[in-house]
């Protein structure tokens, strides 16, 4: 069921996974791989659920009052699939965001969610590839 949804910052990623001296690579650029695999993550796990959710819609719209297909079982087991995979991958995004931040320095506003927080952050502040839009 798993889509593949194009990754902004993917070149940025490969960049930074294989540079030239690995000697080369501080610890604030070392925190930002798996904070950009995070983000990948929950991007990609966003679109699952959405994907899940609008296919089980489709086919709940026209399902028979009483007890349900052995179809709609199924498409209701994927979205909530779906829907674990997105807190397991925001749950990452969080700790690989804690971590950038102390590594980085970077002060986080009060009452601002780290995800919501980091996630504007890298929008930012980091280059997106020249391919891709978005």
């Amino acid at each position: 069921m798993t889509t593949t949804t194009p990754f902004p910052y993917a070149g940025l990623l490969d960049a930074l996974e294989s540079p030239g001296d690995p000697m080369a690579v501080d610890a604030k650029a070392a925190a930002l791989i798996p904070l950009l695999k995070a983000y990948k993550a929950t991007l990609q796990a966003a679109a699952d659920t959405t994907l899940a959710a609008d296919e089980l819609r489709r086919y709940q719209k026209y399902a028979k009052p009483g007890k349900p297909s052995p179809h709609i079982v199924q498409l209701r087991q994927r979205q909530a699939m779906a829907r674990q995979a997105t807190s397991i991958a925001r749950q990452s995004l969080i700790k690989a965001a804690t971590v950038y931040v102390r590594e980085a320095g970077i002060d986080v506003p009060e009452r601002v969610p780290l995800d919501t927080f980091i996630t504007a952050w890298i929008k930012a502040n980091l280059p997106k590839d020249a391919g891709t839009a978005g």
